[in-house]
């Protein structure tokens, strides 16, 4: 967990630099398996319909700064979520 919170603080200081392979072990760890990985695409299932969705691609070995900010943004609501359920 110390690992995820690591990238999670870097993702959240500059969404620019980030490595595609730190993006996924991030979406797996909240996420689970993506639900497609054999396209140049990986998608992941989220608890509820719409944005923000869970949608990466590998741009060169980098993930798109975008896409970091939407993982993001869908991690802010699961764990909101979560914390109103408990």
């Amino acid at each position: 967990m110390a690992q995820i919170n690591e990238l999670l603080a870097k993702m959240r200081s500059n969404s620019k630099v980030v490595r595609f392979s730190d993006l996924s072990k991030v979406c797996d760890h909240f996420f689970g398996k993506p639900r497609q990985s054999g396209t140049s695409h990986r998608v992941y299932k989220t608890p509820w319909q719409g944005d923000p969705r869970v949608n990466i691609q590998n741009s060169k070995g980098k993930a798109k700064a975008y896409q970091v900010k939407q993982v993001l943004k869908a991690i802010e609501r699961l764990e909101a979520e979560d914390g109103s359920e408990k």
